[in-house]
């Protein structure tokens, strides 16, 4: 049984983890880590772990990741950057939820996060995971950099269309929209209920920090170098993300049957028959990105909707998916749940 310990374990990111690892048959969380709730137990804080976690949330100390084997940050960015370099060790991996590790390019980091980037060093070590697209090198890996929710939404719904010439690749928009729970635990104005309730706000004005992840990925997978025009919404609800996406057609035949090719071996995306649009409550809790395509003779325009689980596929069941895959695991493992409904 291998022991993992996760850090940054007071917020929704680190829940799910618990959740679904919880069921894991390789896997046993040894340490929950938090500074500010050391000592705390767990239950206490979430009361619905009550009787399920018993543990108390650990300080971060030089003793922490003594016989630990799997670390997954849980953080928000420019945690995991800096305690990485300190406290790495050769035969442990490590799994980066935070976008510390998702850009390849320092300036291009430091102008979209506000931060230092990275070490070159520890950038070039860090493996992209999204398993769908980075499958064999993930399995590899030591140090995964988890994807943010809207670049694996957009990615998965994009990549076939420009990977196979389907689309105009200089002309993409993509419009995202995203449940409250995106923005994490930490109270703010924004996601305050007499803010959100009943009211629909765009956000991150042309500066949403997924815009480059998602470009670098198009062009890594497709030798393309398109600006894409990426928008953010916030929608009232809890979980979900759905982005809508636009591109002019180039060529319109059989593209239901590239989709379903490009996915058939790929058990967490489903693509939807022709004429069926997904939902975001109908992959809710789950690790399933449902996508669906519809042709727009008039406009000769694609139209594609992708949709996941913030908190799931864009976050904590991606990266226990990416965990099976470097442990020669099923990739299934712990994450074949029906999707909560209604």
């Amino acid at each position: 049984m291998k022991q993992a310990a996760i850090i940054g374990g007071t917020g929704y990111g680190a829940l799910e983890l618990i959740r679904f690892l919880e069921h894991h048959p390789y896997v046993s969380i040894s340490k929950i880590i938090s500074r500010s709730e050391e000592g705390t137990e767990v239950s206490e804080r979430y009361p619905h772990l009550h009787t399920v976690i018993k543990e108390e949330f650990s300080a971060l100390d030089d003793k922490t990741f003594e016989h630990i084997d799997i670390v997954f940050f849980a953080t928000p960015a420019g945690v995991a950057k800096d305690i990485l370099p300190k406290i790495k060790k050769k035969g442990v991996q490590y799994i980066d939820l935070s976008g510390d590790l998702r850009i390849n390019d320092g300036e291009e980091y430091r102008m979209w996060y506000g931060q230092e980037p990275p070490s070159q060093g520890l950038q070039k070590e860090a493996v992209y995971g999204l398993p769908e697209f980075y499958r064999e090198s993930i399995k590899k890996a030591e140090i995964i950099s988890n994807p943010g929710c809207f670049a694996t939404a957009a990615l998965l719904g994009i990549i076939p269309a420009v990977s196979k010439g389907l689309v105009d690749p200089e002309n993409v928009v993509i419009d995202g929209k995203t449940g409250v729970s995106g923005a994490g635990r930490k109270q703010s104005l924004m996601t305050h209920f007499s803010e959100t309730n009943e009211n629909v706000k765009a956000y991150k004005m042309g500066s949403h920090q997924h815009t480059p992840e998602i470009e670098q990925h198009v062009s890594t997978l497709t030798g393309k170098n398109p600006l894409i025009s990426f928008q953010t919404h916030l929608i009232p609800m809890t979980r979900g993300i759905m982005c809508t996406i636009y591109a002019d057609l180039k060529r319109a035949e059989s593209i239901h049957d590239v989709y379903q090719k490009f996915y058939e071996n790929h058990p967490f995306v489903r693509m939807r028959p022709e004429g069926n649009i997904p939902q975001t409550k109908e992959v809710y809790g789950s690790n399933y990105c449902d996508i669906g395509i519809h042709v727009d003779g008039r406009t000769n325009k694609l139209i594609i909707v992708s949709v996941v689980d913030n908190l799931v596929k864009g976050a904590s069941g991606q990266a226990i998916q990416n965990m099976n895959l470097m442990n020669g695991w099923n990739e299934q493992e712990s994450l074949s749940v029906i999707p909560i409904y209604p």
